[in-house]
C-alpha cells in the first residue's frame, strides 16, 4: 500500500464481540466496519480469542484487514492503591496452547464470580431469570456488562449506567471483585510469550497515569499506549501521543465498542485512527519475529 493511499485510510483497533461482553457477533462487526470503509480492525475481546477465526473468515470476503487481538484484565498497585488495568495484545498467536490454557482459568473464575453476582442481585431484589440469563451467555466470557444488559432487558433498571450505579460498581449491592487477578506485569509477559505486542488500554481511566507509571511498565515490556479512545478528549489524545513519542511507544486507538442493548453500531470507526497505527504494529511484529 503506497503512502498516499494509506494516509486516507482509518482503523478501529479496539472492538468487542458477543464472545465476551459485546453485543455484536464477529460477522456483524466485520460487515459494519466494511460498510464504514475501515481498512483494518482488531477484535479485542476480554480475556478471550474465540471470535477471531470467525472474523477472519468473514473478512476474507470483504478485504477488511483483521489484526488478532485480546484485552487482558489485570491489576496493579499505584500510589499504594489497587487499580484495574487493561492490557491490549496485538498480533498475538491466538492459537497458542499456553495462552488458551491461561484463558480457560480466567473463564472459570469469571463464571464463579458471575454466580456470586447473580445471588447478590437476587438478595437485593433484582432477581434475573436463572435459566434465561445463563443460557444466553453460555460459552461466553462473562462480565458485569452482561448483568447490566440483562437488568435493562428485564426492566429492573432503566439503563446500563443505572445498573452499575445501583448494583454492579465497586461498593454497590451486587459487586464482586475479580476472582482470578493477574498483575499487569504478568499480563504483559503473557502477551509477549504469545508473540504479541502489549499496549496499555485507555490510560485515561487510570487516575495515576503520570510518566513514572509508564516508565515502570516499559521496563516490563510494554510497547504501546492507546492514545485515541472514545472517552479521550482532544487534549487527552495529545497528552498520550506526546508520551508515546517521548518514550518511543506505539500509539494505538479504537472505539472500545461493546454495542448497547439497542444493538447500535454507531461508535465503530467513529474516531479517526490512522492506518499508520497498523503499519507501525506490523514493523514491530516483523522485528520480533526476526530477532
Amino acid at each position: 500500500m503506497d503512502n498516499v493511499g494509506a494516509a486516507n485510510l482509518y482503523v478501529d483497533m479496539h472492538i468487542h464481540t458477543n464472545y465476551s461482553d459485546g453485543v455484536f457477533a464477529p460477522k456483524e462487526v466485520v460487515e459494519y466496519a466494511s460498510k464504514m470503509k475501515l481498512a483494518a480492525i482488531s477484535i479485542t475481546d476480554h480475556d478471550c480469542v474465540d471470535g477471531i477465526d470467525e472474523a477472519l473468515e468473514i473478512a476474507s470476503k470483504t478485504g477488511l484487514e483483521i489484526v488478532p487481538g485480546i484485552e487482558l484484565s489485570s491489576e496493579v498497585i499505584l500510589d499504594s492503591q489497587k487499580s484495574e488495568m487493561h492490557i491490549l495484545g496485538y498480533y498475538i498467536d491466538y492459537k497458542s496452547e499456553k495462552l488458551k490454557k491461561t484463558l480457560t482459568v480466567f473463564r472459570k473464575a469469571r463464571y464463579e464470580r458471575a454466580v456470586e453476582i447473580f445471588e447478590k442481585l437476587k438478595k437485593s431484589g433484582a432477581e434475573l431469570k436463572d435459566d434465561s440469563f445463563f443460557k444466553k451467555i453460555e460459552d461466553k466470557v462473562i462480565g458485569r456488562l452482561h448483568f447490566a444488559k440483562a437488568l435493562v432487558e428485564e426492566k429492573l433498571v432503566g439503563s446500563v449506567n443505572e445498573a452499575f450505579q445501583r448494583y454492579l460498581s465497586k461498593g454497590k449491592l451486587a459487586y464482586v471483585p475479580t476472582k482470578c487477578s493477574i498483575s499487569a506485569h504478568n499480563a504483559i509477559k503473557l502477551i509477549l510469550n504469545a508473540g504479541g505486542i502489549p499496549v496499555m488500554a485507555h490510560p485515561y481511566y487510570i487516575h495515576y497515569n503520570d510518566e513514572n507509571m509508564f516508565k515502570s511498565f516499559i521496563k516490563d515490556g510494554l510497547m504501546g499506549i492507546e492514545a485515541w479512545h472514545i472517552k479521550h478528549s482532544e487534549n487527552t489524545v495529545k497528552k498520550f501521543l506526546s508520551i508515546a513519542e517521548k518514550f518511543n511507544l506505539i500509539a494505538t486507538g479504537g472505539s472500545d465498542c461493546h454495542g448497547s442493548h439497542k444493538k447500535e453500531h454507531h461508535i465503530i470507526g467513529k474516531i479517526r485512527v490512522p492506518y499508520s497505527v497498523v503499519e507501525n504494529l506490523k514493523r514491530i511484529k516483523e522485528k520480533m519475529v526476526g530477532s
